[in-house]
């Protein structure tokens, strides 16, 4: 692991916020290869240097990085109050505590991401990254060219602008028209929305990429751990 801020690395040991473990560093509450360390900007390697703080050794955190196919039925969310069932009940807990990057609605498929690493779910998922994601949609009824069109050129929902970046697949079922959709960036229940306004209600939604990373062969509820090269493609894109 290369050189990281000693707030950094105590933060992310689990011992609280970086503002925190700033207020542990100034208080002489932390020492590096036995040496107490009071000023900030520190940099350690995890790897090879000691650190304790109130005496106690502090190890850094196994990264973890997990892509699963979550299935349908299930929250993107730690804790549902209604005893709903949440996505990381599907994992085991020795991978220890992760978070979803971004969110699939309760009733959407497909590709999640999940890891302890903050600085890999930020590339991920803020907008400024614009990673783009594939979706296969099945939608109620035929859209016309002019409604494929209205998805590109973009529609109106709850005063935000929504589109679609590409439509590769316009596939008709009988009844019901299978769409395959790349997103540019991800907003709330977009595809919903935008299938709503222009009068085809979605009856089913899979997401089978994010950015470099592919749903491949994992059945519903399955899940697999990312490879370092493929964690290393987005950490030094």
């Amino acid at each position: 692991m290369s050189p990281v801020r000693l707030q950094k690395f105590l933060a992310e040991a689990g011992l609280g916020s970086r503002r925190s473990c700033e207020t542990l560093i100034a208080a002489g509450q932390v020492t590096v290869n036995g040496h107490v360390v009071t000023t900030l900007g520190v940099r350690v390697e995890p790897d090879h240097d000691r650190v304790t703080c109130a005496g106690k050794p502090v190890v850094a955190e196994r990264k973890v990085y997990v892509a699963l196919h979550k299935p349908a039925g299930y929250l993107c969310t730690s804790h549902d109050t209604h005893d709903r069932q949440t996505v990381l009940e599907l994992l085991p807990r020795s991978l220890g505590r992760l978070f979803t990057i971004g969110r699939l609605d309760r009733d959407t498929e497909g590709l999640l991401l999940l890891t302890n690493d903050g600085t890999f779910g930020l590339r991920l998922a803020h907008p400024r990254y614009k990673m783009p994601k594939q979706y296969v949609v099945e939608v109620r009824g035929t859209p016309s060219q002019d409604v494929l069109a209205r998805l590109l050129q973009g529609v109106v929902s709850e005063g935000e602008t929504l589109r679609v970046e590409k439509i590769s697949q316009v596939r008709p079922l009988g009844g019901t028209t299978e769409l395959r959709l790349l997103l540019a960036e991800g907003r709330k229940r977009q595809i919903r929305r935008m299938m709503e306004v222009v009068g085809h209600p979605v009856k089913r939604l899979v997401r089978l990429t994010v950015g470099p990373y592919t749903l491949g062969d994992l059945k519903p509820g399955q899940w697999r751990l990312l490879s370092h090269e493929e964690v290393r493609k987005v950490l030094q894109s």
